[in-house]
């Protein structure tokens, strides 16, 4: 897997492409068994993967965003919701001009960047210009399709979803700690006041012991598949 793209502007998948697509990260705190680089390394995984599905121009990856809920870990680097904003609509702008390309999709691999779904609508007004995606449904079929044992909810962070992912596309930075990292925290009625500190000392909210490489290829397969349809939607 490579976490930039190694295309030429002379190549043809560059002079054709008529969507690009934008992995967006972050860098953040994912327990002692997954690195701070997880979530850009999960959009990086499910952008390749949608290459070749259509004439996609794959960007390289934003590789901080809105992780402020993670802000009391050592490690984490957050931007401000404002500045995401900010670097996103200049990609956009550049890309009209450059490339005439005015569709994007935000590949986006951290569930705290809730601001994408504003900047998507805001976009969208009058046109379909801006796809998120994998949306939660995206993420609940994945797992389904899978066999995973967690939920969306429950399994929140770093746990059976990532690490699966991780164990089959860059398995070498997955700690074997991981089979004893689980924590139960499903009820987390204050977690926009208190974050994630508020209801784990480790960080890890979910079951990375249930994840396994063939959970996580499964996945992605169910991604790719669901992409088709997302990106129909977003060509309409």
């Amino acid at each position: 897997m490579h976490l930039l793209p190694r295309a030429a502007s002379t190549d043809d998948i560059v002079r054709a492409a008529r969507v690009a697509a934008l992995p967006i990260g972050s860098f953040e705190q994912h327990g002692g068994h997954l690195p701070l680089i997880t979530d850009t390394l999960v959009a990086c995984i499910v952008a390749e993967s949608l290459v070749g599905t259509s004439d996609l121009l794959l960007l390289p990856p934003i590789t901080f965003s809105c992780s402020h809920e993670h802000g009391g870990f050592p490690g984490t680097v957050a931007l401000r919701a404002t500045t995401l904003i900010a670097v996103i609509d200049d990609i956009r702008e550049s890309l009209r001009a450059s490339s005439g390309i005015d569709k994007l999709v935000l590949v986006n691999g951290h569930g705290g960047n809730y601001v994408l779904s504003n900047v998507a609508q805001q976009a969208n007004v009058g046109g379909r210009h801006v796809l998120v995606f994998p949306s939660s449904e995206d993420w609940r079929r994945a797992r389904e399709h899978a066999g995973m044992v967690t939920t969306n909810h429950d399994d929140m962070h770093a746990g059976e979803l990532e690490t699966s992912l991780l164990l089959h596309a860059v398995p070498d930075v997955v700690r074997p700690t991981f089979t004893d990292a689980d924590h139960d925290a499903a009820d987390r009625p204050h977690f926009l006041l208190g974050g994630v500190g508020a209801y784990s000392e480790t960080g890890v909210i979910g079951r990375p012991s249930a994840a396994t490489p063939e959970k996580g290829k499964a996945a992605l397969e169910s991604l790719r598949a669901t992409f088709v349809e997302r990106l129909e939607a977003l060509l309409a």
